[in-house]
């Protein structure tokens, strides 16, 4: 009886149920229209009502316990999923596009489970088509090695997915300019299934910083100097060894990584500039390091095949003069920033950002503000505050390859 509640639109148990009612996506989009979820026993159930039946499939992962839902793209309608509430061993959920054709749910563990079953429920008393996951405590190994379990007619779609996704790449591959311009990277931080910091009003650096870059790109490129290259131009989730990597497909010769930042205290505000270090230059610069380096698991992504060379962050010699030309961009940066913006004291710092550990294209991280402090956060979105921005960004582009022309001269 428990579980039929449970499924029921309206169900009566409240006690015992989080439910999270959404509504407001365009009309005619294919759309995740409610979820909800309840304990029973040792059990927790998560349900995922649809506006039209979609094949799915859900597993887990470990270090740290995630539990993750693939579906096809659709929408979310209504209350954004951090304002959300979990029971049982749901803890934080996430939602949004993991790479173009799968929308991703990402759901934060309080400790070890497996799926106990997944399954698919057709549309019936009220309710439309659900996709139905339980959850049991793990006390041994078996989440870190059960297998996804996966719907009928997934298969079929990430076959055809693939296929597709195969023949785009190869009929449009990223290409070096041949224009003669200079080329630099832009790359708006987060997106998709991960939100970055959220602001005090509810704003998603993913989305601030992904309007911002597309500012920063159209200033640069006005000036007739620049080819600009976005590692993203829209919602969508991207790993972030595979975003340095978008710097050396196009043969860049700088690579900007946008972000917004969030803190405790609410009057903490000001940009900041970082460059790449195995050592941190404060305690604050080692943390959003750290930070910015869970990207991938909040995402949902499996790091188990990741290697040591990809997923350390140490400095070798080839990356010497590589960290040279960055410090020297950074500093220009910042005193370009300091002319435009508030920033913070000691403002280019230092740590070992795995974004920024590309072995041949200097790599400088700014963040922008911070949306935790409710001033800076009404700026960010502000056309005057990225204007001022973009000057900042294309005094600093402009100064950094006037002295690369210099030193190739001498």
């Amino acid at each position: 009886m428990f579980w039929r509640n449970l499924l029921s639109s309206l169900p009566t148990a409240l006690a015992a149920l989080t439910l999270w009612a959404v509504a407001g996506a365009p009309a005619g989009a294919q759309a995740i229209t409610d979820v909800r979820s309840g304990v029973h026993e040792a059990q927790t159930r998560f349900v995922i009502e649809l506006d039209s039946a979609q094949p799915f499939r859900a597993f887990v992962l470990t270090n740290p316990h995630r539990a993750v839902i693939d579906l096809p793209d659709v929408e979310w309608r209504g209350s954004p999923p951090h304002q959300q509430q979990g029971v049982g061993l749901i803890g934080n959920l996430r939602y949004g596009l993991f790479r173009p054709g799968i929308s991703r749910v990402v759901i934060d563990l309080k400790g070890p489970a497996t799926i106990a079953a997944a399954f698919p429920l057709d549309a019936g008393g009220g309710s439309g088509p659900r996709i139905v996951v339980d959850l049991k405590p793990d006390s041994g190994q078996a989440a870190a090695t059960q297998e996804p379990v996966a719907s009928a007619g997934w298969s079929d779609y990430a076959q055809r997915l693939e296929k597709s996704s195969t023949a785009t790449a190869s009929l449009a591959p990223p290409e070096p300019a041949a224009s003669g311009k200079r080329i630099v990277v832009l790359d708006p931080g987060h997106g998709g299934v991960d939100p970055g910091a959220i602001g005090v009003s509810g704003a998603y650096e993913k989305d601030i910083v992904l309007g911002i870059a597309k500012a920063l790109k159209d200033a640069l490129e006005r000036t007739g100097r620049y080819e600009v290259v976005l590692t993203r131009d829209r919602d969508v989730y991207l790993p972030l060894r595979e975003r340095y990597q978008v710097a050396h497909d196009v043969e860049a010769e700088l690579f900007v990584s946008l972000h917004a930042d969030a803190h405790p205290s609410r009057s903490l505000r000001g940009a900041s500039v970082y460059t790449l270090s195995d050592t941190a230059s404060d305690s604050e610069a080692a943390a959003l390091a750290r930070k910015e380096n869970k990207s991938d698991v909040i995402a949902g992504a499996d790091l188990s095949g990741y290697t040591t060379e990809v997923s350390s962050i140490l400095i070798d010699l080839a990356q010497q003069s590589v960290n040279e030309n960055s410090w020297h961009f950074a500093e220009m940066l910042v005193d370009d920033l300091a002319r435009e913006v508030r920033v913070l004291n000691n403002t280019h710092r230092f740590a070992g950002f795995a974004v920024l550990k590309s072995p041949n294209v200097p790599s400088v991280l700014v963040e922008l503000g911070y949306l935790s402090n409710r001033d800076d956060e009404r700026l960010l979105k502000t056309d005057d505050y990225r204007g001022r921005v973009a000057r900042a960004l294309t005094r600093a582009v402009d100064r950094y390859f006037e002295r690369q022309e210099r030193l190739s001269r001498s």
